[in-house]
């Protein structure tokens, strides 16, 4: 099971099934590397098994476990909204299926493994499968899951198994995905692996530099530069030859792919493993200090609008005009390139080194990937989603005062330019404020009540004046009854008779 998310059958109170399903520690599975997971909150719903393996897009929502009643028509209700399907492993993509059980209204998915591991000899023993599978399944992106908003796991098949026969003796069963964030301290350690020429990651990056800065000194950044090992892929020769043309530097040592596919024009990867050596290097003098790096994210955006095409990318002059308007120290930044190793002799350099290091201790294999509090973020890049993590990762009444007033504002960027959220949700309004909303409300509210009470009141005294003087007889002074007439000559001085 992963370190911090957590897969778990819920037991209802009145359920008949087996209270054994219950684990302390949950169950052991394995997220997906797509979809956006709610980091910080968990999905607890009642879990539906598709019984098919969801590759058709048109979904049948009336089929599967447990069995439901019948509708007017005759047929058998959809899955009742919200819900986590439990899809069958096989016959398509991960991605295919997850994006199809989205579509039918699911909330998440568990893929049940169809195959035992063959490590885990109960499983083989227990199912009598003669071939089982070496190696975990790997719940990839094939490169159109970014449409997929629902998280998914999978189940390994000796626990999916299980499940799988509870629902299908129609018995409800509930089951919670959970996603923690570690929360050690009131700070938050976040990094992010990229590389120059990533075009994933440059909108981020060209957005993000605000809400850095409004963290402050409560979040520490640390960026890092993908770099592939060129000895590994045999990018030197026994006699220290670059075998890989210009995608490697310091003879082969150090290497990026082409951001153009194109080896005699435009940027080569020689020019992306430079770029990414020069940002190491102001991240070092201008960053690594206080975790905020304000003129490293001012250096990037710089770059990126001046020097991020094929006729700028590799021209010194342009790296040199961004590192003047990001007010960083050119030569200092230079002397940190050459001190650690340069790019041009067969010699290793230490920060490309500790890069390629930090890549396989951390397991990095997606560009561009997030982490925060050493958990890796999956889903689409985005501003919101790396916010909301970090704001979910400080320990419990420890939050900045800007994640209280920005979670969910929908005026996002104004709010984390502002400090305060002018879109309705959020914490731009304070309980001082909104107290005296109230009190004010309800002021406004008696006061009207109050007025609305007079005049009705006055209202009807006229109404009844005006009865009584119509047709109620009058008294005169003498004791005789008289009329209306009577009453008018002698200038309305007698009482009306009750």
């Amino acid at each position: 099971m992963g370190q911090l998310n957590r897969l778990q059958i819920e037991i209802p109170k009145y359920s008949v099934v087996p209270q054994t399903l219950f684990r302390i520690d949950g169950y052991d599975h394995r997220e997906a590397l797509f979809g956006v997971p709610p980091y910080g909150g968990s999905i607890a719903q009642s879990v539906y098994y598709a019984a098919s393996d969801l590759c058709d897009p048109t979904v049948d929502t009336r089929g599967g476990y447990p069995i439901r009643a019948k509708d007017s028509t005759g047929k058998m209700e959809p899955w009742p909204s919200p819900f986590i399907l439990m899809v069958d492993r096989g016959g398509c993509s991960f991605v295919q299926k997850v994006r199809n059980a989205q579509r039918s209204g699911a909330a998440g998915v568990v893929i049940a493994d169809n195959t035992c591991l063959c490590s885990d000899k109960d499983c083989v023993s227990a199912n009598g499968q003669d071939v089982c599978q070496p190696a975990e399944p790997i719940m990839a992106d094939d490169g159109s899951g970014g449409d997929i908003s629902i998280p998914s796991f999978l189940m390994f098949k000796v626990d999916a198994d299980l499940v799988k026969a509870e629902l299908q003796a129609n018995h409800m069963v509930q089951i919670e995905m959970q996603w923690a964030l570690p929360k050690p301290d009131d700070r938050v350690e976040y990094d992010l692996w990229t590389t120059p020429s990533d075009p994933v990651s440059k909108d981020f990056q060209k957005k993000f530099k605000p809400v850095s800065q409004a963290l402050g000194d409560r979040a520490y950044f640390t960026p890092h530069m993908y770099i592939y090992d060129g000895i590994k892929s045999n990018c030197q020769g026994f006699d220290g030859e670059n075998m890989c043309f210009n995608l490697c530097t310091n003879n082969g040592r150090y290497c990026a792919t082409d951001p153009d596919n194109d080896l005699d024009h435009g940027i080569s990867g020689q020019d992306v493993v430079k770029e990414s050596l020069r940002r190491i290097c102001i991240w070092k003098h201008y960053g690594e200090q206080d975790g905020v790096g304000k003129e490293w994210w001012e250096y990037v955006s710089n770059f990126m609008e001046r020097c991020d095409n094929p006729d700028y990318f590799a021209n010194d002059d342009c790296a040199k005009d961004a590192i003047k308007h990001a007010k960083i120290n050119f030569d200092q930044i230079d002397r940190c390139m050459r001190d650690s190793g340069g790019l041009e002799k067969d010699t290793p350099n230490t920060f490309l080194d500790l890069e390629m290091q930090a890549q396989v201790s951390r397991g990095v294999v997606i560009l561009p990937t997030a982490f925060v509090n050493t958990v890796a973020l999956r889903g689409g890049l985005s501003v919101d989603t790396v916010f909301t993590a970090i704001c979910n990762g400080y320990a419990e009444g420890t939050e900045p005062k800007i994640c209280k007033q920005c979670t969910g504002c929908p005026d996002f960027d104004g709010c984390i330019n502002s400090g305060k959220c002018k879109g309705g949700k959020g914490g731009g309004v304070s309980m001082h404020m909104f107290m005296s909303s109230i009190l004010a409300i309800t002021v406004a509210f008696g006061a009207a009540a109050f007025i609305h009470y007079r005049r009705t009141r006055e209202e009807m005294r006229e109404q009844v004046r005006g009865i009584l003087a119509e047709y109620m007889p009058l008294e005169g002074d003498d004791g005789h009854v008289g009329s209306p007439m009577d009453f008018a000559r002698r200038g309305g001085s007698e009482h009306l008779m009750s």
